[in-house]
């Protein structure tokens, strides 16, 4: 009959056989498939000889052994899953503990004798291997786990330490017992390896060396965990996103993004601009008292203060020359500071380098999203490499419970979607109703540009009137704030009528949905802006001779929208998720809550930004007004979601959401500030009684004086001239540039 053959690699593999692993489930799972046909074969061959099969005690026990039809038992599954299915450990050669250790035990002797054996299809039937010597599951009483694990950790010290650790790496067994072998290895050295007998110990500077480099790998070790420990909001999001899906997270994790880009805006002009003016005020004193209206309007008090435009001195700061002062020496004393020189180029140089931090985060945002876009093999994934077993606590076992759940979730709502066809009259009835939809969503843009066009040109008059009638102060402020209120307001209820618009619509897929209703919102913030934009430079033409001060007045009115917008998201939050809640609860007596709106929350955080973005030349202070926004939103948003919000109905993932946020944070709303910022210095001119550049025709025109300058007080530095006439002033320059960053 059969005689017993013990499975090995085969020999082909040689060189190679170091860098397999030994849990190489597809390799050992097709040899034990085919011994199992062989054996199948051979025992239906001992049945024709024997008429009474079942008093053949060998037929008996490959009973167990019969393989079922490759789609018999699961119909519906496919190839992919199958195979799957039948490389999992349970399916192959990690049966029993003793049959992982023999099998180890067989690969690291075949490694130590490199002796050849033909392949199965050139031996004799009857000299076929069998499976009765691995007597899985049969009769595990016949294997000795003990001998065979003494046997292996034998052949195991016979190999060079590198090949011991990649084969106790790869052993499929537990951790424990990997541990058990690793114990019994401790005491022995390679038998390849010839101890080193002529070490001696270290001396005195060796070991203080080796104590100085581990303490050192220590404190790093221990500085990286601490820098890991301290990012902000680090357990929220994970709470976040393990409650409510990727698709909300994406909304915390953009948040997240904008602080970031802000705080970086802040300090780089608080320390070459606001600091620097602060440590050298002008003579004028500020005669107005602070009465906390400011804190709304942005005028009275803080007119005359670092806030804003007009505060800022025209000359050199520091300088150790003055103009009468014939017997100066300008090398002494200390180094002056160009102010006008310095606002202008701090501000260009961080919206440089802004846009580099920009393009880079897209293209990366990008490159990460279409990596893991594919859910091609994510069910498999989430179902077998998903869960961290590191993790012990009770409180983060249930995060990363719900984490899982609701990534599951958000793939089985995708795959659904995707699995629906649609019919031709459905086709065409569902493009006629986007059609209407857009079209009143247009419409609606445009009624709404309209409306604020006219209503900012008739509060300019009623305040030019007030002032000239000599009304109280109080009374000018509060005519300010009009504007501001009238378009948060406007943003706050049309995404509303757009919602209505979206349940009209029916999209099946709210990755679809949310990309509809952030394309609509986007055109009505971004064409109010631009009228707005144009409404504000055009303001330089109708200041009174009292208030020639006109970007001061462009920073106050840009503050006023930043502070209304806080207030009228406040409001949305408060009635609209908190009021909404309880009528659901109290009143009408159901189980729901309101979902969280992820297009109309992102969109506001882009309104917020191109603000700030727009302000930063008027008002050097409006980010750090940007970044205490951002951080009370953070906090009042995680409450409200947490307390008010339910889970999306339809999970979804939010894979190339981060991506879109990137990019419209890019294109609209970056590119469309720097364009307004680049109009005012290059073809406005600035106000003639305040800020830096009130002696100038331009802005720009401060950057060429300076040159100049510097060429007639030093001709050897004629390479920089050179420089700023063919980088600087050069338009292809600047259009190669912006090309090849955009």
């Amino acid at each position: 009959m059969s005689q017993p053959v013990t499975l090995c690699v085969p020999e082909s593999w040689d060189g190679a056989s170091l860098d397999l692993s030994l849990s190489d489930e597809g390799a050992v799972h097709s040899s034990f498939q085919q011994l199992l046909q062989e054996q199948s074969t051979e025992e239906l061959e001992l049945q024709e000889l024997t008429p009474g099969g079942r008093e053949n005690p060998a037929a008996g026990r490959t009973e167990d052994w019969e393989e079922p039809e490759p789609r018999g038992e699961h119909p519906d599954f496919s190839s992919a899953t199958l195979r799957i299915v039948a490389s999992m450990p349970s399916r192959t050669i990690g049966r029993s503990r003793g049959a992982v250790i023999s099998q180890c035990y067989n690969r690291t002797a075949k490694l130590r004798r490199r002796s050849s054996r033909p392949p199965l299809h050139q031996i004799s039937r009857s000299a076929r291997p069998s499976l009765r010597q691995y007597d899985l599951e049969l009769d595990t009483g016949h294997v000795e786990q003990e001998d065979t694990q003494s046997l292996l950790v034998k052949e195991l010290q016979t190999l060079s330490s590198s090949q011991r650790s990649h084969m106790l790496q790869a052993m499929p067994v537990s951790l424990a017992e990997k541990l058990s072998l690793r114990q019994e290895l401790g005491g022995h050295r390679s038998t390849l390896r010839k101890p080193d007998r002529s070490r001696r110990p270290l001396s005195c500077c060796g070991q203080l060396k080796h104590d100085v480099l581990i303490g050192f790998r220590s404190l790093w070790d221990g500085f990286l965990s601490l820098l890991h420990s301290l990012q902000p909001w680090h357990h929220s999001l994970k709470q976040i996103g393990g409650r409510f899906g990727s698709s909300v997270l994406s909304y915390f994790l953009f948040l997240k993004t904008l602080l970031a880009f802000n705080v970086f805006l802040f300090l780089t002009l608080l320390i070459f601009v606001v600091a620097t003016q602060a440590a050298y005020p002008p003579a004028a004193e500020n005669s107005r008292l602070f009465t906390g209206l400011e804190l709304l309007t942005g005028a009275g008090y803080f007119t005359q203060t670092l806030m804003y435009y007009g505060y800022y001195s025209n000359f050199t700061l520091n300088d150790p020359c003055t103009p009468g002062d014939r017997s100066c020496q300008p090398g002494k004393g200390h180094l002056p500071y160009n102010m006008p020189l310095a606002y202008v180029f701090t501000i260009g140089v961080s919206f440089f380098i802004m846009c580099i931090l920009l393009v880079y985060s897209m293209s990366r945002s990008f490159g990460e999203s279409y990596r893991v876009g594919s859910s091609s093999g994510d069910f498999a994934i989430k179902v077998f490499c998903a869960w961290d077993y590191k993790v012990i606590q009770r409180r983060s076992v249930r995060l990363q419970n719900e984490n899982i759940r609701t990534q599951l979730k958000e793939l089985l709502g995708e795959w659904q979607s995707k699995s629906r066809p649609m019919s031709l009259c459905r086709r065409l009835g569902r493009m006629v109703v986007l059609g209407l939809a857009w079209a009143l969503s247009l419409g609606t843009v445009l009624g709404c540009v309209v409306a604020v066009y006219y209503f900012a040109e008739h509060m300019l008059k009623v305040h030019q009137e007030s002032q000239a009638r000599g009304s109280s102060e109080a009374r000018q402020e509060a005519f300010l704030l009009v504007l501001p209120m009238v378009v948060s307001l406007m943003n706050l209820v049309m995404p509303y009528l757009y919602n209505l618009l979206a349940a009209w619509e029916k999209q099946e897929s709210p990755v679809l949905e949310v990309y509809m209703a952030i394309c609509r919102n986007l055109i009505l913030k971004m064409v109010v802006l631009g009228l707005l934009c144009y409404h504000w430079l055009s303001r330089k033409m109708g200041c009174s001779e009292e208030d020639k001060c006109w970007e001061t007045s462009v920073g106050q009115e840009l503050y006023r929208f930043v502070v209304m917008d806080f207030v009228f998201t406040l409001l949305d939050t408060v009635l609209g998720e908190l009021l909404w809640r309880l009528i659901l609860e109290k009143k009408l007596m159901r189980k729901q809550r309101p979902e969280f709106d992820i297009a109309r929350n992102v969109l506001e955080l882009i309104y917020g930004q191109t603000l700030t973005w727009l302000g930063v030349l008027f008002c050097p202070l409006l980010p750090a007004v940007q970044i205490l926004k951002l951080v009370l939103l953070f906090y009042i948003k995680k409450t409200s979601l947490m307390q008010n919000c339910q889970s999306p109905s339809k999970p979804w993932r939010a894979s190339h959401m981060s991506t879109v946020f990137i990019t419209l944070l890019c294109f609209p709303s970056f590119l469309g500030a720097a364009i307004f910022l680049s109009y005012t210095i290059w073809a406005v001119r600035p106000s003639r009684t305040c800020g830096p550049f009130q002696t100038q025709e331009t802005i720009y025109e401060s950057g060429k004086t300076w040159v100049q300058e510097l060429e007639k007080s030093s001709p050897n530095i004629t390479w920089f001239t050179w420089i700023h006439q063919h980088l600087v002033e050069n338009t292809f320059f600047l259009f190669f540039v912006s090309g090849v960053l955009l």
